[in-house]
């Protein structure tokens, strides 16, 4: 049994679940926002070893044990129970939602793609960079502060240009990547209340999304120069050219790598390509989205996440962790 942690309306599982269907596998949405109102949660530990754990909700009862492979998609905000009111008390009800679906993930001996611990600090934009680095990879020089002298000392020492961007983001907090202008400048000071991230200019407006799953790479060229909005492809994917891409054998091997030490199964890595040619590796996202450069390019993303499920799920033995000799920040 293959687990989705997950929503029914994110297309993304939709997508890969008619894969699924399509084989015979057998799969199971796992949507956190029934927590705790619509989902039964349950774990019992004996004292010689034994645990188990089963997840309650409108499809039925699943026994943990039966699930194999989970695939860690988009996980949802837990949903309260109206009769808790108060703010502390809602508080501490999330809290231990938290502790018991995070206890429950621990202990279940499915294969991951991908773990949620590993996916968290993967997600650490200065850890991937650190990596990367050590990966061979090409990286922008980079300054991350809330100092304001330290962020008006970094953008005056870049005449070609930097732009600014987010640690994170919300649905109602996501901002696009953004060149600092003349009238940011003055602004700097504003950094004092959040970090900012602060990057070298790579110009030409080409970039590259290369989505690894499982040491395989489907690498596209995104032309944000031909659209509305050069900096940020994102802004304007429909009218940004999107073509099949190779990435040179060296950055592909680097990305591989740094995957790997990320823990990661599945990634979604953006890069901008400098007007050398050379590759500049911008992040990883280790749940990005690929459907848009799919339906662009016709490269078998959601087929190819589908048959690695498949395999966790049906190995004879467990599958060799990817992680092993991960690197983890401390």
């Amino acid at each position: 049994m293959i687990g989705i942690v997950s929503h029914a309306g994110d297309l993304h599982t939709q997508t890969v679940a008619r894969h699924l269907d399509l084989r015979g596998a057998g799969h199971r949405l796992l949507d956190t926002s029934h927590v705790p109102t619509s989902a039964a949660l349950t774990a019992r530990q004996r004292p010689d070893g034994t645990w188990t754990g089963t997840w309650s909700d409108a499809d039925g009862v699943l026994d943990l044990a039966d699930v194999r492979a989970v695939w860690w998609r988009r996980p949802q905000p837990f949903v309260l129970h109206d009769e808790v009111t108060r703010p502390h008390d809602r508080g501490f009800a999330h809290g231990e939602c938290a502790a018991m679906v995070a206890g429950l993930w621990s202990c279940m001996s499915a294969e991951w793609v991908n773990d949620p611990d590993r996916d968290e600090a993967a997600s650490r934009k200065m850890w991937q960079l650190q990596l990367a680095s050590r990966e061979g990879l090409r990286v922008p020089r980079t300054c991350m502060t809330n100092d304001p002298e330290q962020a008006r000392a970094f953008v005056a020492a870049e005449p070609a240009g930097v732009v600014y961007k987010s640690f994170s983001a919300t649905p109602r907090t996501w901002r696009e990547t953004r060149p600092v202008r003349e009238e940011d400048v003055g602004m700097i000071d504003a950094v004092r209340f959040a970090p900012v991230i602060f990057q070298e200019l790579v110009p030409g407006g080409r970039d590259v999304r290369a989505t690894v799953v499982d040491g395989q790479v489907f690498a596209a060229e995104i032309r944000a120069d031909r659209s509305a909005y050069e900096f940020d492809f994102r802004i304007d994917t429909t009218h940004a050219p999107i073509a099949e891409h190779r990435l040179p054998d060296d950055v592909e091997r680097g990305l591989v790598a740094l995957t790997r030490r990320l823990g990661l199964r599945y990634g979604a890595a953006d890069f901008r390509v400098g007007p050398d040619g050379e590759h500049v590796f911008l992040e990883v996202n280790p749940a990005g989205q690929w459907l848009f450069v799919e339906l662009a390019t016709g490269q078998p993303i959601s087929a190819a996440l589908a048959d690695l499920l498949i395999r966790l799920d049906t190995a004879d033995d467990r599958v060799p962790d990817v992680a092993q000799g991960i690197e983890v920040p401390v």
